[in-house]
């Protein structure tokens, strides 16, 4: 696939003033890996927008923007996300959206862990706890997961649909943490990442089906 070059400036929310001259975005190789791609400006942001490719019919593949030219195994990912429904969405549809990291070469292994801002308010607390999902590809999706350790790799935090919802993900060897909307306590705790604890890689910005994704904001720290 093209592989595109973009540049990001964007803007940083300090204590309500704007700082135009901060930017959280470099100069990231950035690949569509089954996606439509394209920038975007939306609720005052430059965003990377992302849509699944219709014709990949699994769920929890790789569908995502790569970030290649990152090598990732321990440090901090944050990033603001923002999701929509698209006309056509099926029914099954929760806005899914999310950060996929130590992504192998040929995209065949990776981390994944996604939100479904859809679940997050409904007045039905099995979805509400179906709110947050880690996943590790290929051998462990939410539905291999979800039967042999129900409710461990799901977790539930309160967000909102077509809204930015900042996520933030600390990976120290096998462990991963979800921060939702900067609380100080984590949403999600991953203690046995399937892939192990020596593997880097790529970092992605990852939608599933049914969902308009739109990403900004993006910081990463390397441990």
């Amino acid at each position: 696939m093209k592989k595109t070059c973009i540049v990001f400036a964007c803007l940083l929310l300090l204590n309500g003033v704007v700082q135009a001259q901060i930017t959280k975005f470099r100069n990231y190789e950035v690949q569509p890996v089954s996606v439509q791609m394209s920038t975007v400006k939306i609720m005052g942001k430059t965003a990377l927008r992302a849509v699944k490719d219709s014709t990949v019919k699994a769920f929890d593949e790789p569908t995502y923007i790569r970030l290649n030219n990152v090598d990732f195994k321990n440090g901090t990912i944050e990033v603001k996300v923002l999701s929509r429904l698209l006309p056509n969405a099926p029914q099954m549809a929760r806005g899914f959206i999310g950060i996929a990291f130590r992504i192998n070469d040929n995209n065949t292994k990776y981390e994944s862990i996604y939100v479904r801002p859809l679940n997050a308010r409904v007045n039905d607390q099995v979805r509400r706890n179906h709110s947050i999902q880690y996943y590790s590809y290929p051998n462990y999706k939410f539905d291999t997961l979800r039967k042999i350790a129900p409710e461990k790799y799901e977790s539930y935090s309160d967000m909102e649909m077509n809204n930015w919802i900042d996520l933030k993900i600390v990976v120290k060897d096998s462990t991963a943490q979800l921060f939702i909307n900067k609380s100080k306590q984590p949403s999600l705790v991953v203690t046995d990442l399937k892939h192990g604890a020596n593997v880097s890689g790529a970092i992605a910005l990852w939608v599933e089906i049914g969902t308009e994704g739109y990403f900004t904001d993006l910081k990463i720290s390397k441990q």
